[in-house]
């Protein structure tokens, strides 16, 4: 598992890339700088792994393109210690952001196989989560809530009830909504029963998957 100095340049012209894309906060910026991103691609893909690109990762599922991943960072405001819930922990790379970024981070995956690899792979990368669990994003994590934010890295149909009723007041919960395409599409509680709502234009995911096996 090798991280070269070739690579970090790579990753210095990454983060130049997500700069003119329009990422502004600093704490996304260098955790992507210093993240290997190449060890969460499948090793044929590795010439590609710094390009602004969504990969396949195995079980159907992708590693977002990194504009993705700063994109839905930057949404949340991470501060140190914040609690978070991630929905689709996938390849690991997102959690590895947050983690990195000093979030404490609770990431549930539904595909077994992706559960397994990202588990072993993210200790050996000195990247520790609070909690990577198997099991249905839709459900959350209530023995754990409430989260200072939640994010969702695929797309789902509605706005599962169960995670914004573990979200804290104040707390941001962006996720992509829709079938086809999604729009990515950001909660921010405002009390028991309110939330306030904003949209940020046109992505695409891989679907939210219901009811593990």
């Amino acid at each position: 598992m090798k991280d070269t100095g070739k690579h970090q340049g790579l990753r210095n012209q990454l983060v130049t890339v997500l700069e003119q894309k329009g990422i502004t906060d600093k704490n996304v910026l260098e955790a992507i700088r210093k993240i290997p991103r190449h060890l969460f691609l499948n090793s044929s893909f590795e010439d590609y792994a710094y390009q602004d690109k969504a990969f396949p990762i195995g079980a159907g599922q992708t590693i977002s393109q990194p504009y993705t991943v700063a994109f839905q960072s930057q949404l949340l405001e991470v501060e140190k210690e914040h609690k978070i819930l991630e929905i689709g922990t996938g390849s690991g790379y997102q959690t590895a952001v947050l983690c990195t970024m000093g979030a404490k981070v609770y990431s549930v995956e539904r595909q077994n196989e992706l559960f397994k690899t990202t588990s072993l792979l993210l200790p050996k990368l000195g990247i520790r989560p609070k909690l990577l669990t198997f099991g249905d994003g839709y459900k959350g994590l209530p023995n754990y809530a409430p989260f200072d934010s939640i994010i969702v890295t695929a797309g789902a149909p509605i706005i599962p009830k169960p995670l914004m009723a573990q979200l804290k007041i104040g707390g941001r919960l962006v996720i992509p909504l829709g079938e086809e395409h999604q729009i990515m599409t950001m909660l921010i509680r405002k009390n028991e029963t309110q939330f306030e709502k904003h949209e940020f234009g046109e992505f695409r995911f891989v679907p939210l998957l219901e009811n593990k096996n």
